[in-house]
């Protein structure tokens, strides 16, 4: 049996691969309401992605997927919170304020799976996205999820976590991750500054 790296059985579902240009370029914003339609399409096409990738590989961290990691540039993501619950779709968000707390965790990317980065973030972020109606909605986000919607708001601005890294830090081979099936830990007493 030939063993297939992860990165090629995300290629197979569909997801966009590190060096193609859409990855680094940021995605175009969403006319809202005027765009309902398209922006409801590719939604749709994100759910339909995230469920492919979801029956081949456990995320006990969550997930995420942005429109350019299934070759849309668009501002448009989804993103599944670790332990279920309902997905949150994002459109044209952007961060509109970071606590100053941070920390490092691990974090994969379906657009290059076959190593983990430790990767700095905030503990909480403001998002402000644009509802389908456009109206502009503000969302706080705490640790993990926060950690998650940051990473896929990153792609719709061209970034990868690898630019987040500190620079004397490298991706490790996901072979090396010990941490799979784990959900990311956080001190209890670690929370955000006010």
């Amino acid at each position: 049996m030939i063993d297939v790296r992860p990165s090629q059985q995300m290629r197979d579902l569909g997801v966009v691969q590190h060096g193609a240009g859409i990855l680094t370029e940021p995605a175009r914003a969403f006319d809202l309401p005027a765009e309902r339609d398209e922006a409801e399409r590719i939604t749709d096409e994100l759910f339909a992605a995230m469920e492919r990738i979801g029956q081949v590989h456990p995320f006990a961290k969550g997930m995420g997927i942005a429109a350019p990691q299934i070759g849309i540039a668009r501002a448009a993501a989804v993103v599944q919170p670790p332990g279920g619950g309902p997905a949150t779709i994002l459109l044209n968000p952007r961060v509109t304020a970071r606590s100053g707390q941070v920390d490092e965790q691990y974090e994969g990317c379906l657009s290059f799976f076959d190593v983990r980065g430790l990767v700095p973030r905030p503990l909480e972020i403001t998002v402000e996205a644009t509802a389908l109606t456009g109206e502009i909605t503000t969302t706080l986000y705490e640790r993990g999820l926060a950690r998650l919607i940051h990473h896929e708001i990153d792609h719709l601005y061209g970034l990868l976590y690898t630019a987040r890294m500190r620079t004397e830090v490298e991706p490790i081979p996901v072979e090396e991750y010990r941490q799979t099936g784990r959900a990311w830990a956080y001190d209890s007493n670690s929370r955000p500054e006010a």
